[in-house]
Formats: C-alpha cells, sequence, structure tokens
C-alpha cells in the first residue's frame, strides 16, 4: 500500500470523524433549543392558565353583581308603583342598583407570552384562542365597565336619582339607610324620570351581564385546551 493511499485514508477518517461530530453537536444544540422552546411554551401556558382560573372569580363576582343590579330595578319599579317591597334589604339594592365595576384580569402570562414570542404556541387554534380572548374579549369587558359612558352608573345616575329620593329615606343614627318612604310626594313627571333611569339602567346591565356569561364560558374552554396541551406539575 502505498504512502497516498494511507493518507487519504486518514484524511476521510478525520474528515468523517469531524463532520460526524459538527453534525452531532448543531443537533443536539437544535435539540436542545426545541426543548427549552417547549419548556418554556409549557410554563407560559401554565402561568396563563392559573390566571384564567381567577379571571373566573373575578368575572364572576362582577356579572353577579350586575344580576343584583337588574333585579334592583324591579325593586325601584315596585316601590314607585306602591307594591309591597322587602324594606330590610333597601340599603342592599340602592348599593346594587347604581354601583359601578371595575375589570380586573390577570394578564402577567400573557404578556409573558408576547415578550418571547406568539408562535411560541404552536397549535394555531390554541394561538388564536388566546389572542381572542386577551386582545378582544376581555378589551370588550374592560371598556363596558370603565370607559363606556352608558355603563357609568353612578356618575351618571346618582345625583338625579339620589336628589330625589333621599327625602323618603329613613336612617338610623349610625347613618345606615334602613327604610325608605312612599313616595306619594313625587310628580308624574319625576316618577316617569325614574322609571326611565331604572329602564336604561337595567338593559345596559343585561347586555353586559350577558358578555359576562359568554366570557366566561370562553375563560373555561381556554382553560380546558390548555389542560389538554400541558400537564401541571401540581
Amino acid at each position: 500500500m502505498t504512502e497516498s493511499k494511507i493518507n487519504w485514508k486518514k484524511y476521510l477518517y478525520e474528515f468523517l470523524t469531524i463532520f460526524i461530530g459538527v453534525t452531532l453537536a448543531f443537533a443536539l444544540t437544535k435539540w436542545n433549543d426545541n426543548n427549552n422552546r417547549f419548556e418554556s411554551s409549557e410554563k407560559t401556558l401554565l402561568e396563563i392558565k392559573n390566571g384564567l382560573s381567577l379571571d373566573l372569580y373575578d368575572l364572576s363576582l362582577n356579572r353577579k353583581g350586575h344580576g343584583m343590579g337588574i333585579y334592583a330595578c324591579e325593586y325601584f319599579r315596585d316601590y314607585l308603583s306602591n307594591e309591597p317591597i322587602n324594606k330590610d334589604s333597601i340599603g342592599i339594592y340602592y348599593r346594587a342598583l347604581l354601583r359601578d365595576y371595575l375589570s380586573i384580569q390577570n394578564r402577567s402570562g400573557y404578556e409573558s407570552l408576547k415578550s418571547k414570542g406568539l408562535e411560541l404556541i404552536k397549535d394555531d387554534s390554541l394561538r388564536l384562542e388566546i389572542i381572542s380572548l386577551y386582545d378582544f374579549h376581555f378589551e370588550i369587558i374592560e371598556k363596558l365597565e370603565e370607559t363606556y359612558s352608558e355603563n357609568q352608573f353612578h356618575r351618571t345616575y346618582f345625583s338625579s336619582v339620589n336628589n330625589m329620593l333621599a327625602e323618603y329615606m329613613v336612617f338610623d343614627k349610625n347613618g345606615k339607610l334602613i327604610d325608605i318612604t312612599p313616595p306619594n310626594g313625587l310628580s308624574k313627571k319625576e316618577k316617569k324620570l325614574l322609571l326611565s333611569y331604572f329602564w336604561k339602567i337595567e338593559s345596559n346591565r343585561k347586555f353586559t351581564y350577558d358578555y359576562y356569561g359568554a366570557v366566561e364560558e370562553k375563560v373555561r374552554k381556554l382553560i380546558s385546551l390548555i389542560e389538554k396541551h400541558v400537564k401541571d406539575p401540581d
């Protein structure tokens, strides 16, 4: 065997050794990157899921509050019509009638996802559900509660309603509203004004109440989708 043949085999062996080593190193790096992205995706989805569980509680509380506000409109309509009412609950219903609510969402998981890149979530349908909930439905809830003028019940209606009904309110020595006497001194126009306020408040609360219900269902659906993609370590 000539020396040139021996050198050729030696160089080929060295080349193959280097090539295989580089290829394996590249494959290992890519595997590590994919594995890290997978773990990051899992962690982010779990963070979103945990935040959504808290959001469900807040959504439910606000929805119940609007439901109570709807019932308060019925309560005060009966009052204006001299229908029998439960006066023990007057304070509760008067507060519920004109109470506003804040929209609170736990967005840390979603903000973390956006900072890492939305493409971190490989499943298109899951990614779209997340974006739709946070950037559309939660935004609508926030606008309904905090910026939509017709839903600012306290700011819009409190002074007018309170000015007409204050004369008939009875307070205890601690200033707690405990009774309300028949509104016999109200004019026909004043009663109609109050009824128009109650109608408007009820209409807007019903829309908001129904929208909260729809968003709650979307949150539950998204939690279910996330649970299919990740396993909670707890």
